[in-house]
Formats: structure tokens, C-alpha cells, sequence
């Protein structure tokens, strides 16, 4: 299998795995980084280039220019790495924040998705730019000011995985790449993450999209990512494709990695990234 390595490209920060087959584009949550999806690349088909990028304030990658960015800000920045890394298309897979900026990019690039899939869906809260942040949003930005990355990752991680107690592995792997949030690239998601409207996004996708829901989870429910689905088959006129997993929390694809292949599996077209037996193959049932 190809070594992983860690690169940087006009200012953003990114893991890639090289490969001859499609490109396989991930892109991480507002607690996140490039790292947490490190663990399913040998769940992956070897020959599949892999690309996690370091979204812009995250990892090394640097801020966005403007004080409130929204997701289009982030959509061009991926378009810029598209172009640089000579992607002509790619499978996207966004997690939480990722789902805003993979909507946003596919709305506006499909030229460049084969296929969109989201998992545990954040739907934004559709507030004006500049106005005041609902006060669940900003008392993100007060936390981590109040308490550090370490003591915020440490009070947030738990939540985020389903029985935490019983998965003291995955509430590690979860509050070690949260503890390394950037302060300013952090307030920068947390706006754009006020300003989002995930249903409008989805409602101008016109590239196949699945859906991943972790059932148990606690971060963004359930419905976030139907309504969703809802507003990209009404646009469309199609059925959308939606796989919940059990025993999971937001951390889906960490805490059922498995599974969460599969589901990337199971979305899969003439022009998807691998089919249901290469899955299998590749996690080794």
C-alpha cells in the first residue's frame, strides 16, 4: 500500500495517499482535522488516491482572508486544491462541517464530483453575516477562549461518541485531534457554520448524493440530514440513498469504520470509488 504523506499546496495542509484509481476526497468536521481519517485508509482499496485536506485554519493550512467566510469561501479554497493536485473529479466525503463545504462545492463545481456523500449532516442556522451568532454558536468560540483547546476538547470529545464509556479508545482519538483547533481558523468555521443553510445547498446539487446518519447521534440529529436529503430529491425529482448505522454517535466513521465503508460502498455507480465486493475484500470479511 502506498505511504501517506503529509503535503501542502497553496497555503492548505493535506494527507494523501497515492493511487491510480478514482480520487477519494475527504473532508473533516468544525472539531476536527486531516488525521481522523487516517485510520480507514487501510480499510480502503489500495490502488485508491486518497486526498484529506486540513480545511483552511485547520492543521497548518492557512485562515481564509475574511473575518465571516461561508461556505462558498471554503468551496473555492477546495477548487483551488482541486486544480492545483490535477483532480479532474473525485467522490467527496464531508462529516459535519464538511457536509456545508462539500454541498457548497458541489453546487458549484459538479463538474468536479462524481459523486457527494454526507455524513452526520450540519445544517447551519441560515443567520445573516455580521449579525449576532446564535447563542449556542458563539458560546463555541467562548469556550474555547475560556477553557483552551486541551480542557475544550477534553469536556466535547465524550458527546461525540456513542457510550463513551465503553469507548475509551474513540473518545481519545476524538479529543486528540480536537485539542489541536486553531483559535482563529476555529471562529472562522463557527461563522460560516451560522451563516450555513445545508438544505439550500443540497437543493442546488445536481451530482448523485448519499447520506450516513450515526443513529445514536448526539451532535446533529437525525433529522439535519433528512431534511437534507428531502431538499436534494425534491430538487432533483430523485429518491435519496440513506444508511444509518447503529451504535454510532457523531463519530461515525471512527466509531464504525466498517460500516462506514460500506456505506461508501453501497452508494457506489459504474463511477464509483470501489464496489461492495472490494469493500469486503478490503476490511477482510
Amino acid at each position: 500500500m502506498a505511504e501517506v504523506q503529509e503535503k501542502t499546496s497553496g497555503g492548505i495542509t493535506y494527507q494523501e495517499r497515492d493511487g491510480s484509481g478514482h480520487a477519494l476526497v475527504f473532508l473533516h468536521g468544525i472539531g476536527s482535522n486531516a488525521s481522523s481519517f487516517l485510520p480507514l485508509l487501510d480499510l480502503l482499496p489500495a490502488d485508491l488516491r486518497v486526498i484529506i485536506w486540513n480545511a483552511p485554519g485547520y492543521g497548518g493550512s492557512r485562515p481564509l482572508a475574511m473575518e465571516w467566510p461561508d461556505a462558498k469561501d471554503y468551496a473555492d479554497a477546495l477548487a483551488g486544491l482541486f486544480d492545483r493536485l490535477d483532480i479532474s473529479a473525485a467522490t467527496v466525503v464531508g462529516h459535519s462541517l464538511g457536509t456545508l463545504i462539500g454541498a457548497s462545492f458541489a453546487a458549484q463545481y459538479p463538474q468536479l464530483v462524481e459523486r457527494l456523500i454526507l455524513a452526520s449532516c450540519a445544517s447551519g442556522y441560515g443567520s445573516p453575516k455580521g449579525c449576532k451568532l446564535p447563542a449556542d454558536v458563539g458560546k463555541r468560540i467562548e469556550e474555547l477562549e475560556l477553557q483552551g483547546p486541551s480542557a475544550f476538547a477534553a469536556e466535547r470529545a465524550p458527546r461525540l461518541v456513542f457510550e463513551p464509556r465503553l469507548n475509551p479508545d474513540i473518545v481519545a482519538r476524538v479529543q486528540e485531534a480536537m485539542s489541536q483547533v486553531e483559535r482563529g481558523g476555529y471562529a472562522q468555521a463557527v461563522r460560516m457554520l451560522a451563516s450555513g443553510d445545508l438544505p439550500a445547498l443540497m437543493s442546488r446539487v445536481p451530482v448523485e448524493t448519499g447520506f450516513i446518519i450515526g443513529i445514536n447521534d448526539r451532535i446533529t440529529p437525525e433529522q439535519q440530514t433528512l431534511n437534507a436529503a428531502l431538499a436534494w430529491g425534491k430538487a432533483t425529482g430523485k429518491s435519496p440513498q440513506i444508511i444509518r448505522i447503529n451504535q454510532a454517535g457523531h463519530a461515525v466513521y471512527l466509531q464504525k469504520p466498517q460500516e462506514f465503508i460500506e456505506a461508501l460502498a453501497a452508494f457506489g455507480t459504474q463511477r464509483a470509488i470501489v464496489d461492495r465486493q472490494a469493500a469486503a475484500a478490503a476490511i477482510g470479511r
